[in-house]
């Protein structure tokens, strides 16, 4: 896989996680992806980013513009140095909630991605990559 452009947003506040939605929509957009593929990134990524937020106490997403032979897509990677997630399987499970949420936000991000790759570690922190291929 190529990268062929990358940048990176701090997520500190709720305002960051509007900025990842606009960073998102435009490169979407600029990538060519389509009006459904775009929003279901943007979705999974401001449910990620309040996750980034909400449970790791805040850290950053790197995007990148990547190419796999003739597919373009955009990788989106979240992470935090929060108290990480002791049980993946049941944090992915629909309904799944530690917090005031639907439960939703991990397994909803997962289905609205090509690829998703989580790693947390307990007491360092999480890393989310998720695709979206044109």
């Amino acid at each position: 896989m190529d990268v062929s452009r990358t940048d990176s947003l701090e997520i500190r506040t709720s305002t960051d996680v509007v900025l990842v939605r606009q960073a998102v929509r435009k490169w979407t957009t600029e990538l060519g992806l389509s009006l459904v593929d775009q929003t279901k990134l943007i979705t999974a990524a401001s449910e990620l980013a309040r996750n980034t937020i909400d449970y790791g106490g805040g850290g950053s997403v790197r995007l990148d513009a990547v190419t796999q032979g003739i597919r373009k897509g955009l990788r989106l990677t979240f992470e935090d140095q929060g108290p990480g997630i002791a049980d993946l399987e049941l944090a992915l499970t629909d309904g799944y909630t530690t917090g005031q949420g639907l439960g939703l936000g991990l397994s909803g991000s997962k289905r609205l991605v090509n690829e998703f790759e989580i790693d947390s570690r307990v007491g360092e922190g999480t890393r989310v990559m998720i695709t979206r291929w044109k």
